[in-house]
């Protein structure tokens, strides 16, 4: 055959023709997916903090998250919208109740989701949605009606005595394959409907799973499983990580001798510890194929929540083998596929359980908190302190927009989320939280150290009207000597760590806004208002952003 030269001719048909044909044959044949799928919303590193990504840019998630019951009822939730626009929420946590979208074995029914989605989009708020599945703190009370009452077929975990508790149980192929078919349906209409749009930026992948009230599963398939040897994967993973295992782990492991094979009591020890251990191993596994086979149809990042301990619980007294600070090695190792592990925060030190989930290997999100007038101090506290993604406190419907510190708070965090989003990961950023239990707190920015104290305990402060109250703040350096400090509650000092200039003074303050990431300035503080030059004050009873200029002296 004879060839040609392309000619000024075949460059035009090249160049014009040829893709005027086939860029609609190639979208019409999907031709257009990579770039579809690069938009998926997913994380990203940004130094040491990992970012969720969301139509291409980085998202701070002001959420709240629904009562159980209440995205059941759209006639219930649709008065609620316009009540979490005017809190300045832009996510809201939703549950998906599997019992809701498979009425009936193989026959599914998403106009729950689908009513959720248009809603959502119409308020512009993104969702979070909550797989309501196998479990939902700890118990089964979700699943279908179908399944509770072929119990056969679908089998129980059982109590030492052999009597059947209200969940399924991880040791049967035929509970998993049922909530995974679930899941991966669900997740195929997501991409259906949602896959342009990406109303839906996350998925929670079941509930505060974990035993209770025992510490493990007594079916006879866990009894088995118990009684063979621990799986050479996790053996494996266990070596392979040894030195950088949780310490509280780390040293059951250590009792045995650090044994690489064994049953569950020999390489473990015998005990409560052992068994939760054991069950925190086949909830993750149990997880892993839900998320996994999800994650194959539509990747949406996915998470797990855990119940958290009350102070002097032992195993079997709270949801045991859920992915908590002592048994994330074990849900590391068992559910890769899980992106992180995130706390539901609703007793002990908020401060302590945060800093426990944030971790190297995992980011920070608070899916759910006690809704109070101390969300306001934990919402500051979580962004500035541990980069987290997103906080969302519960029952979030009940809020009162008006009078509430939350919408105060986080219409201070809408202004300030390009800069927090910028600064995340590179080390020039801090939380502080006070209160009478936490009244003083320290940070260092390079030269400098501060001292954040509770500003209700001051004698000029006016005293709050709420009850217990807590104050907070993000402190961002955005220069050598100058600082972004945006809270409320809180009296801040600072020290010079120079050695040649050992005292650090005022050069100014002024209160301002952020409009679209750029800085306004108003009144300059001083006199009075920086107690003649000696601190910067953000009183309880206001929400701030002020901006910072200090210098050092002899």
């Amino acid at each position: 055959m004879r060839s040609y030269p392309i000619g000024r001719y075949g460059r035009f048909l090249r160049n014009h023709v040829v893709p005027c044909i086939l860029v609609p044959i190639l979208i019409l044949l999907g031709g257009c997916a990579p770039e579809q799928e690069s938009q998926i919303p997913q994380l990203r590193k940004q130094e040491s903090a990992t970012q969720l990504i969301v139509q291409g840019k980085p998202f701070l998630m002001l959420g709240g998250e629904l009562g159980n019951s209440t995205a059941s009822s759209l006639e219930y939730l649709r008065p609620h919208w316009k009540t979490f626009r005017a809190a300045g929420i832009n996510t809201i946590l939703a549950p998906v109740y599997w019992e809701l979208i498979e009425p009936r074995e193989g026959e599914f029914d998403f106009s729950l989701v689908d009513s959720l989605i248009t809603d959502a989009r119409q308020h512009n708020i993104k969702l979070v949605l909550l797989w309501f599945g196998s479990w939902k703190n700890s118990m089964s009370c979700y699943v279908p009606s179908w399944m509770k009452r072929d119990f056969e077929r679908f089998p129980r975990s059982q109590d030492k005595k052999g009597r059947s508790i209200e969940m399924v149980t991880a040791f049967s192929r035929n509970n998993l394959e049922a909530d995974r078919k679930a899941f991966v349906e669900m997740m195929q209409h997501l991409q259906r409907i949602d896959g342009r749009e990406h109303t839906v930026i996350m998925i929670q992948v079941e509930n505060e799973i974990g035993m209770i009230p025992e510490a493990r599963d007594y079916y006879s398939g866990a009894t088995s499983a118990f009684q063979s040897a621990v799986p050479q994967e996790l053996m494996a993973y266990l070596q392979e990580h040894k030195e950088h295992l949780q310490p509280e782990f780390k040293a059951m492991w250590d009792r045995g001798g650090f044994k690489s094979s064994g049953t569950w009591e020999e390489i473990f020890g015998k005990g409560l510890h052992t068994d939760e251990i054991f069950t925190a191993w086949y909830c993750a596994r149990y997880v892993e194929e839900i998320t996994a086979a999800g994650k194959k149809e539509y990747a949406l990042p996915m998470f797990v929540n855990a119940a958290l301990i009350r102070e002097g619980y032992r195993p079997g007294q709270y949801p045991s083998g859920g992915p908590l600070p002592h048994l994330m090695d074990i849900w590391k190792a068992g559910a890769p596929s899980i992106d992180f592990l995130a706390p539901d925060i609703y007793h002990g030190s908020f401060v302590d359980w945060s800093s426990k989930f944030h971790r190297a290997d995992n980011p920070l999100f608070i899916p759910e908190a006690g809704l109070s007038h101390r969300s306001a101090a934990d919402a500051f506290y979580v962004f500035g302190q541990h980069d987290a993604m997103g906080f969302s406190p519960f029952a979030i419907e009940s809020i009162d927009p008006e009078g509430h510190r939350l919408t105060r708070a986080y219409a201070l965090l809408n202004q300030m989320t390009p800069v927090i989003l910028e600064h995340q990961g590179k080390g020039v950023m801090a939380g502080v939280s006070v209160d009478q239990s936490r009244p003083v707190t320290r940070r260092q920015f390079g030269e400098y150290m501060f001292t954040a104290s509770f500003e209700p305990l001051d004698r000029w402060a006016a005293r709050p009207a709420d009850t217990d109250p807590r104050g907070g703040a993000v402190i961002i350096q955005v220069g050598r000597d100058e600082f972004i400090v945006a809270g409320s509650g809180v009296i801040v000092t600072f020290e010079s760590l120079n050695s040649e200039r050992p005292l650090a003074g005022i050069l100014s303050i002024d209160e301002g806004v952020y409009e679209n990431g750029v800085w306004k300035p108003g009144r300059r503080l001083n006199g009075d208002q920086s107690h003649q030059g000696r601190h910067m004050r953000l009183a309880y009873g206001n929400f701030q952003i002020q901006r910072l200029i200090l210098y050092q002296y002899k």
